[in-house]
């Protein structure tokens, strides 16, 4: 995994580093003021139109990359970038606008006013306002007050806004030695785009035929949705790892949410099982779903899989419904008496999902299983440094799994490091965007 975030953050840069050396080899020297403020508009207009397709690659779900970096690294590199995009595109919007007003000696009110009489500057404006009105409802503030179909709507808006901006660059000077680079930048980028979000979910729809074969109730909130369909074998869905479901009914139909399976899928298997905890207004939908519903399944995505241990023994941590990705590392990692350890946390005992499944795993497997109850602002944190060294000695010694909501998963990484767990054996995933 590593290898692969390496190679992907190479590529970015690399990327960056050619639009600066192309945009170089155009430049011509000048002292002037205007001169100077129009050579750096160009540059920063240069590297927010690049930056915008990073944005869009990141999350055009090419399973190479998900699977190398993982979803939530990808996603925490998209929110990254799109704050480093939304500072170029208005330092590239200012430098320009004090480039025109000293070179045409107007005032920034009027340099403004004409400016924006220009169309393919109008329409720069309004891919800025949009990448803008996308930002706003991704801080972290206005975040937690939208709910996830609002915000994923929102975010439609980022491909109206990058339409709007290839519409400015193409008017302006500085393709003029970058053409051929931007015109196969942006067709790759929109190649993949179209393939992996629309014509594979599509093709996998049509070869799978998933439909909803029921829905059981898990513990509080908390329900598993069995899903039917054939040759689910060709998938290749690995323990551990998730797909993007979207169920055609009634309010569920317009958006794909990631799961994890919380069964392995074997061959010879009919039926994917999911298991969702009822955090929000989608969520809480599925619980509702009538068998014979029609699924659009995306994947399988995901990095938290066997392929990531380097150790004989496993620990296996999780949170709330976090157990979904680790219950199916639990039954099918290989490990002899004692190899693997699972640490459940819950506030208490009846939000614990699919115990039975776990206790006859852990029986069958000689395998430790340990429920960490409590409310997570009690005196006693199970998930403490010293805590975790009582449970397993030899905590040092293991690869960690790790899943569950975010400031669970964050304090507990922490707790492992101080505990003395390297941090290349430390491996998470979270699913909080």
């Amino acid at each position: 995994m590593r290898d692969a975030v390496v190679r992907v953050k190479g590529g970015i840069l690399g990327g960056a580093g050619a639009v600066c050396l192309l945009w170089a080899a155009q430049v011509r020297p000048s002292a002037r003021p205007d001169a100077l403020f129009a050579t750096a508009a160009h540059l920063t207009g240069l590297l927010a139109g690049y930056g915008v397709l990073v944005l869009l690659f990141l999350m055009a779900r090419v399973p190479a990359v998900e699977h190398g970096v993982g979803a939530d690294r990808l996603a925490r590199w998209h929110a990254a970038g799109g704050r480093h995009v939304l500072l170029l595109c208005a330092g590239h919007a200012l430098l320009a606008l004090l480039g025109y007003a000293v070179h045409a000696g107007r005032d920034l009110l009027t340099a403004a006013r004409e400016l924006l009489g220009y169309p393919a500057l109008a329409a720069a404006a309004a891919g800025a306002a949009l990448f803008a009105a996308v930002g706003f409802t991704s801080a972290r503030a206005v975040r937690r007050r939208l709910a996830h179909e609002t915000w994923r709507g929102a975010h439609l808006l980022v491909y109206a806004a990058a339409a709007l901006a290839f519409v400015h660059q193409l008017a302006g000077p500085d393709l003029a030695a970058l053409g051929w680079f931007w015109a196969l930048a942006h067709t790759v980028v929109a190649a993949l785009l179209v393939w992996y979000r629309a014509v594979v979910p599509v093709r996998q729809a049509l070869r799978h035929s998933l439909r909803v074969a029921g829905v059981r109730a898990e513990g509080p909130g908390v329900v598993s949705v069995l899903v039917h369909g054939d040759h689910l074998a060709e998938l290749r869905a690995e323990p551990g790892q998730f797909l993007r479901w979207r169920f055609l009914q009634r309010r569920l139909w317009y958006t794909a949410l990631p799961f994890s399976l919380s069964a392995p899928v074997r061959d010879g298997d009919h039926t994917l099982r999911i298991t969702v905890k009822g955090l929000g207004g989608h969520s809480r939908r599925i619980r509702r779903l009538r068998p014979g519903t029609r699924v659009i399944a995306t994947g399988p995505f995901g990095a938290l899989t066997a392929a990531r241990r380097t150790r004989a023994k496993v620990l296996l941590i999780a949170g709330g419904v976090g157990i979904t990705p680790l219950r199916t590392l639990f039954e099918t990692l290989p490990g002899g008496p004692g190899d693997l350890t699972l640490l459940y946390r819950a506030g208490a005992a009846e939000q614990l999902v699919l115990r039975p499944e776990l206790e006859a795993i852990a029986a069958g497997r000689q395998a430790g299983l340990h429920y960490l109850l409590g409310p997570s602002d009690g005196a006693y944190d199970p998930l403490a440094a010293g805590a975790l060294r009582a449970l397993v000695p030899d905590l040092a010694e293991h690869d960690v799994y790790l899943c569950g909501p975010p400031g669970m998963a964050a304090a507990t990484h922490a707790s492992l490091l101080r505990a003395g767990v390297p941090a290349a054996r430390i491996h998470a995933e979270c699913f909080a965007f």
